[in-house]
């Protein structure tokens, strides 16, 4: 069961608008990259469920989340159908984001009052999955879209709260081209994880990019 409720999530996103992404089979390596990114600050962090036994290894950083960083919501990303949400949300999901827009998620999560963030590709999508209950949609992908997808969509439906992923660097250009065009948050992978740093278990590292993105952040909004 979820530790925080939709209003509790939605707040720690609102509060600090940055969503890390981040997957690896190694469960001490991923418990490690949430205590890093929890000592930048971060509130908010989707587990990608990818590879084989993913949600063994959810299992465990959630459980340990609980007890090192007990104001973190983690949550699970790249769910495409509502049988996954269940499976996640029974170990403890507090949000369900994926890479696309099902309905069927939207309400097996509605039901437990947890927030689904769907992958959108337009405008249509977007209100569709507003429709069905999903206050914030994620704009996906972020770098094929682009900031004037997002200026776009937010002049006819303002009301709208958008999270771009893919395209997202933790650098002020970057960002500011994001915040500028009126996302709500965004979600980031590779660029605050590098593979040598994972390597090496610079876990300082990781949490020095997470604070100095939302710096920069904080001063874009």
């Amino acid at each position: 069961m979820a530790r925080f409720d939709k209003q509790q999530v939605m707040a720690k996103i609102a509060e600090a608008p940055m969503v890390p992404v981040f997957y690896h089979k190694d469960a001490e390596v991923a418990k490690a990259v949430v205590k890093a990114c929890y000592d930048g600050g971060v509130r908010a962090f989707e587990f990608t469920n990818r590879g084989d036994y993913a949600h063994e290894i959810f299992e465990e950083v959630v459980k340990f989340a609980a007890k090192e960083c007990p104001d973190m919501a983690v949550g699970v990303g790249s769910v495409v159908e509502p049988g996954t949400a269940s499976l996640y949300m029974q170990l403890g999901a507090c949000f369900v984001v994926g890479p696309l827009f099902n309905p069927e998620i939207a309400k097996v999560c509605n039901r437990r009052q947890v927030p689904y963030t769907p992958g959108c590709g337009s405008i249509s999508e977007v209100g569709n999955a507003q429709e069905v209950g999903c206050e914030l949609c994620k704009v996906f992908p972020g770098d094929v879209l682009g900031p004037k997808f997002v200026k776009g969509l937010l002049a006819p439906m303002p009301w709208s709260k958008l999270m771009v992923t893919g395209g997202v660097e933790p650098t002020e250009e970057n960002l500011k081209g994001w915040f500028a065009a009126g996302v709500y948050c965004v979600g980031m992978g590779s660029k605050l994880f590098p593979k040598d740093k994972v390597a090496a278990k610079d876990w300082q590292y990781v949490t020095d990019k997470c604070r100095e993105a939302l710096a920069v952040i904080a001063k874009l909004r």
